[in-house]
């Protein structure tokens, strides 16, 4: 299997991605302070599921998955910053927390799944 087969993977770098397209829009002070995070946290879900599927070992695969759902909850604050202080409309955000959600339970679904087949 390579990375690129990995529907976590896919779906983590369409919400990163997603979220790039919004914050750009956003005004300097906007992008520098809340926006930055929101960014780097969305983009750590992906580079940590990553970073994981390059691992020998299945608890260490694990482990940075434990890191990609951590930074998905990270996201999911700052998502809800945004929308408290009016960068990003209602229907915008809860169709990104709808997607975190998606995400979440997809990555919880993996963890489990790790290890408990010969091939990981």
């Amino acid at each position: 299997m390579e990375l690129e087969d990995l529907k976590i993977y896919t779906i983590s770098l369409d919400l990163a991605n997603e979220i790039w397209k919004i914050v750009t829009n956003w005004d300097y002070f906007a992008k520098s302070t809340i926006g930055k995070q929101l960014v780097r946290a969305a983009d750590s879900v992906p580079a940590n599921i990553s970073e994981g599927f390059g691992r020998f070992h299945y608890k260490e695969e694990k482990q940075f998955l434990y890191y990609a759902r951590g930074s998905l909850s990270e996201t999911k604050t700052f998502l809800s910053l945004a929308k408290s202080r009016n960068l990003i409309d209602e229907r915008i955000y809860h169709s990104l927390i709808s997607q975190t959600d998606i995400l979440g339970r997809k990555i919880n679904s993996f963890i489990k799944s790790i290890g408990k087949t010969n091939d990981q």
